[in-house]
């Protein structure tokens, strides 16, 4: 009766939306709103018979397993803003993330664990400090090579902060013996891992346990493959118009100060804000730039 109840009011509200906005992209509205209210169930989301990421089986068949796989995959399925949200982004940095990680000797399903730390958002900021896609923080970033000052972000640098990010996933997995223990020791650290194992006497991420938040971590990941690979599975059905996708760009060197970020955007027949999204790096409106140092900024191609 309440799915009932619900569903007329979507139609309802269906044909209200049609009339209030008749000759304002009515049948955009109409067919948007008809997709909603034909899907609008709640249903306890099927787990897979056979699940691999990195290469590496999770035993599904364990019921333990399967319980905190579903939660992480109903988390995930009925977030729906955040879900959609990312299926949009996707496209716009999948292929380029996946060729890193190649380039780089990773699993190219590392870039769930991307997906699960930013959700392809490449300004995201935790409250913790965490930056970028791949959520350095300050200290480790510096620690690994990354540039982080008040005028140079490179958290923000998808392709140094992905290639940084594989760096610390492959020693990981050298010390570990698992990508999947490499990914907890993204998470929490690789000397709290090490520790852990140790203490367990385990190698297995899934015979061991963990606090809440690394004990999740490893399903939550492996949720994020499952949706962002088979969508429609899941109730999510994003038409090829509705993606944001990589635009093309050309790139630009500059070895010298620059005083105004502004007007050398405008000499370059773009807006500031244009330089700043697709170079978030960037933090401050001019560059102290004394020894030279040739940084390469992505613009969009002249017009």
């Amino acid at each position: 009766m309440v799915n009932k109840i619900h569903r007329n009011g979507l139609l309802a509200l269906v044909i209200f939306a049609g009339g209030v906005l008749l000759g304002s992209r009515s049948d955009a509205v109409l067919d948007a709103l008809g997709r909603v209210a034909s899907t609008n169930e709640t249903v306890p989301v099927p787990l897979p018979q056979k699940l691999e990421v990195f290469g590496e089986s999770i035993p599904v068949n364990d019921p333990d397993i399967a319980e905190a796989l579903s939660r992480e995959l109903h988390a995930n399925t009925y977030w729906h803003s955040n879900t959609l949200l990312m299926l949009q982004r996707r496209p716009r940095w999948e292929a380029r993330v996946r060729a890193w990680l190649r380039e780089e000797g990773v699993p190219e399903d590392f870039v769930y664990l991307l997906a699960a730390e930013s959700g392809f958002q490449p300004t995201a900021f935790s409250s913790s400090g965490a930056a970028g896609l791949w959520q350095f923080m300050p200290a480790t970033a510096r620690e690994h090579g990354l540039r982080v000052d008040a005028q140079i972000d490179e958290r923000y640098h998808a392709e140094k902060a992905t290639r940084t990010a594989a760096a610390y996933l492959k020693n990981a997995y050298a010390q570990t013996g698992s990508w999947f223990l490499a990914a907890a020791a993204y998470n929490m650290g690789l000397n709290g891992v090490l520790r852990q194992m140790e203490r367990q006497g385990e190698r297995n991420y899934f015979r061991m346990t963990w606090n809440d938040e690394t004990g999740r971590y490893g399903f939550r990941i492996a949720a994020l493959k499952l949706l962002l690979e088979h969508p429609e599975h899941y109730g999510y059905h994003v038409r090829a118009e509705e993606l944001w996708r990589e635009e093309p760009g050309r790139r630009v060197v500059v070895d010298s100060s620059v005083a105004h970020w502004g007007r050398w955007a405008q000499r370059e027949g773009l807006s500031y804000r244009e330089l700043k999204r697709r170079n978030p790096w960037l933090r401050e409106a001019s560059l102290d730039n004394p020894d030279s140092s040739a940084f390469e900024l992505e613009l969009p191609e002249r017009r």
